[in-house]
């Protein structure tokens, strides 16, 4: 890769790592809690990530591409909208974690409203956060929150995959296959 292609590539990253040592620099006595910040977080990752991306390596090889479109494809219907929310709702690890996920199932020949809705799942209705809510916050609370977000997570990918042209979606689909 040119250089030029890898500043392009990466200029999120890069912007944000010029961003992080100049807080550095302008706020020294900061910097040894933000280095730790930094560390932790990438130990978490460094520990998250490889069992996510060994799952998604046998998702892609033991689920063939035919099972996948039948059942969470574009004419699925309820039945793959019910398993990205089961799927999302029983995944591990931090949201960044779906998004490797969220590629191969778009690879695989899942419709872009199935791939959200396992997205918005995995980002708010993980199985243990549940179980969490209902002994610290009680069972009123969770259940109440439960039902306000199925139903939130079902318009918000309705109306993303009805605002989005068919254009936009194939070229999500394009950058996602490309990012492998």
């Amino acid at each position: 890769m040119k250089l030029n292609g890898f500043l392009k590539k990466y200029r999120a990253t890069l912007v944000v790592a010029v961003i992080f040592v100049g807080f550095l620099v302008l706020s020294p006595s900061k910097a040894a809690r933000a280095e730790k910040s930094l560390v932790d977080q990438l130990k978490t990752m460094l520990l998250v990530m490889p069992p996510i991306f060994v799952l998604l390596g046998l998702l892609d090889v033991w689920v063939p591409r035919e099972t996948l479109i039948r059942y969470m494809g574009k004419g699925s219907g309820l039945k793959g909208t019910a398993l990205g929310i089961v799927l999302g709702a029983v995944a591990a690890g931090p949201l960044y974690g779906a998004f490797p996920v969220a590629a191969v199932l778009m690879d695989k020949g899942a419709s872009f409203m199935n791939v959200l809705v396992f997205i918005g799942a995995w980002s708010t209705l993980k199985i243990p956060m549940f179980l969490f809510e209902i002994q610290s916050l009680g069972a009123r609370f969770a259940v109440a929150r439960f039902l306000i977000d199925v139903p939130g997570i079902f318009l918000i990918a309705f109306i993303l995959s009805k605002v989005l042209t068919a254009g936009d979606i194939e070229r999500i689909y394009a950058a996602s296959h490309n990012a492998k």
